[in-house]
């Protein structure tokens, strides 16, 4: 990935000022680590008349993946392999403007120490991008850089030069020419690359506004194509593109009134907090659990992958759950739910209420029969689907307590998920999610193989099109599924009486 930045000069204004701009030396090579690689500044000519230096950023492409978790497995083979073998190396995109922001970042904030004058100096700056994936052709090129007087000419790169035939790639050649200061120019090109590129390396979150707007202060509130940039910058998220476009309008209008931002948007009173905050989906769900188990009558729960041991601190401000014990397979994480706990401080009579223990799912354990309950909160999906009957066997039909909590995420409310990409899954270590057929059908056949009743409840708001994000089976034995019936047939028939 290779980008160059040339100026011409003149003896009283030699060239070379360029390398107090950029804050490198000409005569000597440097490099800097990144977290995908190493970028090299080079300069390969520089004298009074010209002088130009060179960014070379050069990719570990399994570095990338190895960072770039949380999509989940079982991909197809064609989707794995092109983890490794893409156009990343090559190409310039969101590594190649995270790289420049990184390793010129005094000379894209216009600061220069030495020579305090030259950053608010126009230049006259030849850039060349050699590949530069333009999603959009070199016409979207010249609408975005255009406009910020820049002179462009954006060559496409044929597929192969041997075959015309094939046609055009849809990477172009890169060059711009203009007067401009360094600091624009750095500034257009750390915004305007991933835009063309039209992806990101990175997760967005909310502070990629506040980068969006201090890149493209002075230039971004005016340009035809803000809502493009806007929106492609920000990876088409619509939460995250509305907040920018709505700060950017409050900009445009404090220019037009000659007054502050803050002048204008007053309207809030910064120290009053009047915003009601969601409640977690974390909260939500155990409260849920909460809710069932004293439905049910439990008095004696088992946490089943209990982690953290967030659920087990939950049920013991409860007196009705007489007995709660903690199983996970990590001892890490059971150290930190007994910290969290305090179990070494805990008073004698509330310490004789909790149990952790380590064991695991797949194998069947004496210790876990005799319980009233057993939850399995957000277990299933971290296992791979040819351990579940294994798992199954051990709490439905070694363990068997009279009711079981079990819940997963509802892969349809993926697409809710706004900082969620598509096709992914919520978390690194899930094996699978589940829609609601396929949640129901497992439960189903569970239920009828070990002689449990199965009811369904949702966790969370209740998407009309894409049901809640989280679902949950209560599982219930048959004995006391039939006891229930019986009771209810009593109470019908002694009011009817």
């Amino acid at each position: 990935m290779f980008l160059t930045i040339s100026t011409t000069g003149s003896p009283e204004r030699p060239a070379t000022d360029l390398g107090f701009l950029l804050h490198k030396h000409p005569d000597k090579t440097q490099a800097f680590s990144t977290s995908y690689g190493k970028a090299h500044v080079l300069y390969p000519e520089a004298s009074a008349e010209r002088c130009t230096a060179a960014l070379l950023l050069e990719v570990d492409a399994v570095a990338l993946v190895r960072r770039g978790k949380g999509k989940g497995r079982g991909g197809a083979p064609d989707a794995a392999l092109a983890q490794y073998v893409n156009d990343r190396p090559y190409a310039a995109s969101s590594l190649l403007a995270v790289a420049l922001s990184s390793v010129f970042s005094s000379a894209m904030k216009g600061t220069c120490h030495a020579r305090p004058e030259l950053p608010a100096r126009p230049l006259p700056l030849r850039i060349e991008v050699p590949a530069l994936p333009a999603r959009g052709g070199a016409g979207l090129v010249r609408a975005l850089f255009e406009p910020l007087g820049w002179t462009v000419a954006a060559e496409p790169v044929a597929l192969d030069p041997e075959f015309p035939e094939w046609g055009d790639s849809r990477y172009v050649s890169l060059v711009l020419e203009g007067e401009q200061r360094l600091a624009d120019a750095l500034r257009h090109l750390y915004v305007l690359l991933p835009v063309l590129d039209d992806a990101k390396h990175y997760w967005v979150a909310s502070d990629e506004v506040d980068k969006l707007l201090r890149a493209g202060e002075g230039w971004l509130p005016d340009h035809p194509e803000q809502k493009l940039i806007t929106s492609r910058y920000l990876s088409r998220r619509w939460s995250l593109t509305r907040q920018a476009m709505e700060r950017l309008e409050l900009v445009r209008l404090a220019e037009t009134d000659d007054s502050a931002v803050e002048e204008i948007d007053n309207a809030v009173d910064e120290q009053a907090d009047t915003e009601e905050k969601p409640v977690p989906l974390a909260v939500r769900r155990r409260d849920a659990i909460v809710a069932a188990l004293k439905a049910a009558d439990a008095a004696r729960v088992l946490d089943l992958g209990c982690g953290q041991g967030q659920l087990v601190q939950e049920l013991l401000k409860d007196p009705r759950f007489t007995e709660i014990v903690g199983v996970d397979v990590s001892m890490r994480a059971l150290t930190i739910a007994s910290r969290r706990l305090k179990l070494d401080r805990m008073g004698e009579r509330q310490a004789d209420r909790v149990k952790l223990f380590q064991g695991s799912l797949a194998y069947t354990d004496k210790r876990l029969k005799g319980y009233d309950a057993a939850v399995l909160s957000e277990v299933v999906e971290h296992l791979d689907l040819p351990r579940l009957p294994a798992l199954e066997y051990a709490v439905f039909g070694s363990a068997r307590p009279r009711t079981v909590l079990v819940t997963t995420p509802n892969v349809e409310y993926n697409v809710r998920w706004e900082s969620l990409p598509a096709g992914h899954v919520r978390h690194g270590d899930h094996r699978f999610e589940w829609t609601r057929a396929e949640f129901r059908d497992w439960a189903g056949a569970v239920a009828a193989r070990h002689g449990y009743g199965v009811e369904f409840v949702p966790v969370g708001p209740d998407d009309p099109e894409v049901g809640p994000p989280t679902q949950m089976a209560v599982f219930t034995a048959a004995t006391e599924t039939a006891a229930s019936t019986a009771t209810t047939r009593n109470a019908k028939g002694e009011k009817a009486a």
